[in-house]
């Protein structure tokens, strides 16, 4: 009885809630924003998701290729709709732009086929510019490359504030989004398999605690990329910490301090949604599990709530889980952290809020043992959280097609109503009956 007063209750709001959505029709398979919810031809998107980092890396040797087909394949039989990876690997071994503006055509080719095989499985990817870390290169190689042509640079943070760091990275945004697709044959930028693009992966300039650095580069990349490309949406590739602007909510934060704020960076214009990773593991180490989840649950809470009502923008969970490497881990205990995260996404959407999704770190092929970091999932291997993942989907998908039901039956009515209006207007003045 309780839980079909539930749906009752989800009917009645979503019902209330169809008409903000109504005027939205457009069917072109871009993902937009409308108020606090991703949109995807006329309806609410919401996105359960992964990351899979590896994806352009594995693709890029074409006897590889069936690992990103399987992982694919996997992930859309439970539902996943959204897919993160890199769209970078700057010098080092096998990588995509070897030099300043020059790249690895076999790399390309892989990310090619990344996008043409996610949009086969009605997937959806969001694409990252760069790494904060030395990871596939990373700000550091960035600023090596200027050092090596004469710039005079003290911290590899001088990749926010160089001009001749940031000409390098405009000029991978713009390659990047004017890509031609060998697959497919559509430009990256007029594609719609892409979801968003992402400045950077979790962004951090630690020479600069007050965040007038990164909300400077933020500004100006963001214009940069919309200037080219106007059909995606962007989002910085934040962690969630919160700044100066809401000096209220810093003692959220685990205890240190990178130079992002959370309100101030999604402000941006050009920023189209917010996003926040959740690692209680790593940044709140000294606390048991149950302190984790406590953490979780406050973090969780408060960048919804500030993405509904201070940012006016959905809010993603772009990365989360739980290393199996962690002292006394289980499955179950990681099981605990995917339910809270996707319960409090659920909450939300169901009733019209913020919360649009998670991506979960990380999911794997079979036999790929050597990508392994602790917090990766293979599908068939791990049935538990395969099973929470997979009901996650469903429940996210019936939301959307209670907004898409109730959304025909306001053409419907909008369409009855047109048609009374002409017989009215057409029978005016004529005697009805004898």
């Amino acid at each position: 009885m309780k839980k079909h007063f539930a749906y009752a209750f989800l009917l009645i709001f979503l019902l209330q809630q169809v008409c903000l959505f109504v005027q939205v029709e457009a069917g072109d398979g871009f993902i937009r924003t409308r108020g606090i919810h991703f949109m995807l031809n006329g309806d609410p998107f919401y996105a359960n998701g992964f990351n899979a980092y590896w994806l352009m890396y594995i693709a890029a040797d074409p006897s590889q290729r069936s690992k990103v087909t399987d992982a694919f394949r996997e992930a859309s039989s439970h539902g996943l709709t959204v897919a993160r990876t890199w769209a970078f690997s700057d010098g080092g071994y096998r990588p995509l732009q070897y030099a300043p503006g020059s790249y690895n055509e076999d790399m390309f080719k892989g990310l090619d086929f990344v996008i043409s095989e996610a949009r086969r499985y009605g997937i959806k990817v969001i694409l990252s510019f760069a790494n904060n870390y030395e990871s596939f290169g990373g700000k550091k190689q960035y600023v090596n490359w200027a050092r090596s042509h004469g710039q005079y640079l003290n911290s590899d943070d001088d990749f926010f504030r160089n001009s001749v760091v940031k000409g390098y990275y405009k000029n991978h945004i713009m390659t990047v989004l004017n890509r031609y697709n060998r697959y497919s044959g559509v430009v990256y930028k007029n594609d719609p398999t892409i979801m968003a693009w992402e400045l950077m992966n979790e962004p951090r300039c630690t020479s600069d605690h007050s965040g007038t650095t990164i909300q400077a580069w933020a500004t100006e990349m963001a214009s940069y990329v919309k200037s080219i490309d106007r059909n995606h949406l962007l989002e910085v590739g934040l962690e969630g910490f919160y700044g100066q602007t809401t000096p209220q909510r810093r003692n959220l934060n685990p205890n240190f301090d990178i130079g992002t704020d959370f309100i101030a960076n999604n402000r941006i214009p050009g920023i189209d949604f917010a996003t926040a990773h959740a690692y209680p593991d790593q940044w709140v180490t000294n606390s048991n599990d149950q302190g984790q989840l406590s953490f979780l649950n406050n973090w969780l809470n408060s960048h919804i709530q500030d993405a509904q009502y201070i940012l006016r923008k959905p809010l993603l969970i772009t990365e989360f889980g739980k290393s199996s490497k962690d002292s006394g881990f289980s499955s179950y205990q990681r099981d605990l952290l995917y339910n809270t995260v996707y319960y409090k996404i659920y909450s939300s959407a169901k009733r019209g809020g913020a919360a649009a999704g998670g991506l979960f770190w990380q999911l794997l092929s079979e036999g790929m043992n050597s990508f392994g970091d602790g917090y990766e999932i293979i599908l068939s291997q791990n049935p538990s959280t395969a099973n929470l993942i997979a009901q996650q989907s469903h429940k996210l998908y019936q939301i959307r097609k209670i907004f898409a039901r109730m959304r025909n039956i306001q053409r419907w009515k909008r369409a009855k109503a047109a048609r009374r209006g002409g017989w009215t207007d057409r029978n005016k003045g004529k005697r009805i009956g004898n």
